[in-house]
């Protein structure tokens, strides 16, 4: 069974207002409504490989609902994608799984992803980490 969380992102001109009710989050801004759908990944059995991407954004949209969109729709393309995990709660975590080291190397690499790399340095992000991991156990509930 997958546990689902939603999140709403809708732009309003210049002004963001973030709040938080137990599971579903919601970002209102005004004229676009974007609607993504979350949940925990399904993974193989280790091992297998894990990207951890942690930020901080900066203030307004200015096209990151819409690159994040395009970036989730172009991960899910590449060879050895497995699945993503992203909650937002001032601090941004984001999980990828990858089946490889080098899927992870050829996703960092792929052009349109490194544009959106550079735009998030340039406008989106005031600071990030990334973390690439190897996951050699893990289990669930229930």
């Amino acid at each position: 069974m997958a546990y689902k969380n939603y999140l709403l992102l809708f732009t309003f001109e210049n002004w963001n207002l973030e709040f938080e009710n137990y599971h579903p989050i919601f970002y209102f801004r005004l004229t676009t409504f974007y609607y993504f759908e979350f949940m925990i990944v399904k993974t193989p059995p280790p091992p297998y490989y894990a990207v951890i991407f942690t930020n901080t954004r900066t203030d307004g949209d200015d096209g990151y609902a819409t690159m994040a969109e395009k970036m989730d729709a172009l991960a899910k393309e590449q060879p050895g994608y497995l699945g993503v995990e992203s909650v937002r709660d001032g601090l941004g975590v984001t999980v990828s799984y990858w089946e490889s080291l080098e899927a992870i190397k050829n996703w960092k690499a792929n052009l349109e992803h490194l544009e959106a790399q550079n735009a998030g340095r340039e406008k989106w992000y005031s600071a990030y980490k990334t973390r690439i991991c190897k996951v050699e156990r893990d289990y669930e509930f229930p």
